[in-house]
């Protein structure tokens, strides 16, 4: 079918979105294995340093300092749009309010999230991914000389493969694009989104193998008697996205009266608090994976959840307003467990008769408080049921999601994504350099 031709675009396209995916895919799994390194290096250096004393915590302060620095320093220096996750710049470029990314952003994205993340900031994997992944296929588009609304197609489309890679989750990738980056279902979208997301995870996989990136043991499917608690527990998971985004923003805004402060030095601080908190509790530190699995184990003190919780969410504030690459979704399905085991395993002290799954609610709670946060429910569902190859729990998740998107909405509290998007180029800007 020739090229020129309605269907032979379609076709060039889908193509061109798969080639764009296993890129993808391939430099999304060389940024998991390097974090992994980073990570295995960080717990190595906190195990030698308790057996130094003063020089030891001294060295240990030092290393992330530096770290969390550098990849600030790198940001700034070599692409400003690379700090934060990511997922506002590419919303941003296709709108058309940022110009595209350019190619060198990639390894700006890699060395930076690598040197943050691994240095322990709790930042996500996911905005590096996404934004890279974005990136790749759009530069794809561009040297194969197809025009804007090819590029931006695949711009979408690469993001969403990042996100797959991210979790080992295509259908989520695909869903992403379609509910969270161009809001509205689209025919050639839809078909490069899957296309992209389905070459990144079979990349993925040769590297990584096939396995969720979580387990969970088998869980009952809850009787009906149980559906009033997965609302109640979307609700409270509804106040608390209502909390997480008031305090993002709220350190974004703390550090912008610290303006006149080189940002290399404000990275450094946050990188001494991370210091202080890996020295006493290593695992609290970097996107936190060990501590969601836990909480899916079902292990956890009633007691000290809640303080887990607040503790993470502090650093997760603090970490993302240091200006280096690093995401928000690994972040906040931390707390989402967290805050779904805490509820459980209180009502199964207060209903002891119900046979109460703690468990079950750590995963709706993931789900709960992505969309709270998010406002992407479907793709909130859809990323826990990949994440943990668990399905029995999908009617208490949709309970919970829509009270979790219920009540933010009343409140009026915008998505964060909106928010984001909003500081980094408000409305009436406008990209330099567009053309039509």
């Amino acid at each position: 079918m020739p090229e020129g031709t309605p269907r032979g675009n379609l076709l060039v396209l889908g193509l061109v979105a798969m080639v764009g995916g296993a890129g993808a895919g391939l430099i999304g799994a060389l940024f998991r294995l390097a974090l992994e390194d980073a990570d295995r290096l960080r717990g190595e250096l906190i195990g030698w340093a308790h057996g130094s004393a003063i020089g030891g915590f001294a060295l240990l302060s030092v290393v992330i300092m530096l770290g969390a620095a550098l990849a600030a320093w790198m940001v700034r220096r070599f692409a400003p749009h690379a700090a934060g996750s990511g997922i506002p710049q590419v919303e941003a470029e296709l709108d058309r309010r940022l110009p595209p990314p350019p190619v060198h952003l990639i390894a700006v994205k890699f060395v930076g999230g690598v040197l943050a993340i691994g240095s322990g900031l709790a930042l996500g994997r996911e905005g590096p991914t996404i934004q890279m992944g974005a990136s790749i296929s759009y530069q794809m588009g561009t040297w194969l000389k197809r025009n804007w609304e090819d590029c931006r197609v695949l711009l979408a489309a690469g993001a969403g493969a990042g996100l797959a890679t991210a979790f080992n989750a295509p259908i989520a990738g695909a869903v992403f694009v379609l509910e969270e980056l161009v809001k509205r279902f689209e025919a050639r979208t839809t078909i490069a989104a899957l296309s992209a997301s389905a070459a990144a995870i079979a990349v993925e996989q040769l590297i990584l193998g096939d396995q969720p990136d979580f387990f969970v043991r088998r869980l009952a499917y809850p009787g009906i008697a149980h559906e009033p608690l997965y609302l109640l527990i979307g609700v409270c998971a509804g106040f608390a996205g209502i909390l997480y985004n008031w305090t993002l923003v709220w350190g974004l805004n703390t550090t912008d009266r610290f303006a006149f402060v080189p940002v290399e030095l404000r990275a450094a601080v946050v990188g001494a608090a991370i210091a202080v908190v890996a020295w006493f509790a290593p695992a609290m530190v970097g996107g936190g994976d060990p501590l969601t699995q836990r909480a899916l184990d079902g292990v956890g003190v009633l007691a000290m959840l809640p303080f887990l919780y607040l503790l993470r969410l502090v650093l997760i504030s603090g970490s993302y307003a240091a200006r280096t690459p690093g995401g928000l979704f690994a972040p906040l399905l931390v707390l989402g467990a967290v805050l779904g085991l805490w509820f459980g395993k209180l009502c199964a002290l207060a209903f002891p008769g119900m046979a109460i799954q703690p468990v079950a609610f750590a995963l709706v709670g993931m789900a709960a408080l992505f969309t709270a946060i998010v406002r992407a429910p479907v793709t909130g569902i859809v990323l826990v049921t990949e994440m943990t190859a668990n399905v029995s729990m999908l009617l208490p998740m949709i309970v919970a999601c829509f009270a979790a998107m219920l009540v933010p909405t009343l409140f009026g509290d915008q998505p964060i994504y909106d928010v984001l998007r909003e500081r980094l180029v408000p409305r009436q800007s406008i990209a330099a350099g567009e053309t039509d």
